[in-house]
């Protein structure tokens, strides 16, 4: 696996999202596309940071920890975008909805390039615990390199 590139492995069909897109814009697009997490790009494609359903999922434990200190129900007991919920359940569930993806999202971005050798790649993927790395190119997303793309190539190669 030393001798590949991470341009051997890259997925170029990239999902992204914009700094202000709500939360619910972002997770209906990773919802639909089967992704765990997307790049946060401006109108050149450029990558200012980006977010994962792990962040996500992060701010609605915050808001349930809130409505059990306050004896409110649960959020995850009905879809996000049902109304009629008590109002301690759907405000926070509007306020989640409706915020910014750039409220939320990871400013600081690793990211590697498509020339970088996929075995480095992968060991700072698994040091750092990440799952997905932007591909740059003179500053430009030109792909996402994840753990999954790794997987899948050794069980292509192997059948």
């Amino acid at each position: 696996m030393s001798q590949l590139r991470v341009r051997d492995l890259m997925t170029t069909e990239v999902i992204t999202v914009k700094p202000t897109d709500t939360i619910r814009q972002a997770v209906i697009r990773m919802a639909i596309d089967n992704v765990t997490g997307a790049p946060v790009v401006d109108n050149r494609n450029h990558v200012l940071g980006i977010i994962t359903q792990t962040d996500i999922l992060k701010l609605i434990l915050r808001y349930q920890d809130k409505l059990d200190k306050e004896g409110g129900g649960h959020l995850l007991g009905a879809p996000m975008d049902v109304t009629g919920s008590p109002d301690s359940i759907s405000s926070a569930n509007k306020e989640i909805s409706e915020m910014k993806v750039e409220d939320l999202m990871i400013h600081s971005t690793l990211f590697t390039t498509p020339d970088a050798e996929i075995i480095e790649v992968l060991r700072v993927m698994m040091k750092l615990d990440v799952g997905r790395l932007p591909v740059l190119e003179q500053g430009i997303l030109v792909g996402t390199i994840s753990r999954s793309d790794i997987i899948f190539y050794i069980y292509k190669k192997k059948s």
